[in-house]
């Protein structure tokens, strides 16, 4: 029969091994998700946020799920940028928010993240609902404000696969960078 300082030591030695796992495995962890949620234009994102009064997780979320930190990235709507802007929207968006440039500069970084900024606390002034302004970012404005007709804005079922999956990745996003970069 085994004395109790044998099973003591036992035991002791089993929490000692979790701990020191736990500990390791959290110290490896933020540098090896970082790898796979980079974050650029950090400075830029920060300011932009803070002036349009939104996460600045959110904005590195957008911009993730959007061009991949891509700055020349165009998508097959023609959207352009870290943020992923139509023309359209640039233009209208730097007109209601008096933002100095020109949308040929679409593709700077700077520009491009203040004009998205501005036009996602537009989307959530408006809809006063993360879920729906992201999708209003996706599918567009009309296509939210007809889904809430339909629906109501209650028990709301986005109808759209592709900004469904938008906003999902978009809000696991979010908690990803909040997680690495700004907690």
């Amino acid at each position: 029969m085994k004395s109790a300082s044998w099973n003591n030591a036992k035991i002791f030695s089993l929490a000692f091994g979790i701990v020191l796992f736990i500990i390791l495995a959290s110290l490896l962890l933020k540098p090896s998700l970082k790898c796979f949620y980079p974050l650029k234009y950090t400075e830029e994102i920060k300011a932009c946020s803070k002036k349009y009064k939104i996460n600045k997780e959110l904005t590195a979320a957008i911009i993730s799920a959007e061009s991949k930190f891509r700055k020349n990235a165009v998508s097959h709507k023609n959207a352009k940028g870290l943020m992923q802007l139509k023309e359209e929207t640039a233009k209208w968006c730097m007109e209601k928010y008096k933002i100095n440039g020109d949308v040929k500069d679409i593709y700077s970084p700077y520009l491009n993240i203040k004009i998205g900024c501005a036009y996602m606390s537009y989307l959530l002034d408006k809809f006063q609902n993360e879920d729906l302004a992201l999708a209003a970012y996706n599918a567009g404005e009309g296509n939210v404000k007809k889904w809430i007709k339909a629906q109501g804005e209650e028990n709301l079922t986005i109808p759209f696969k592709e900004t469904k999956k938008y906003v999902e990745t978009v809000k696991k996003r979010e908690k990803i960078y909040r997680f690495l970069y700004f907690s």
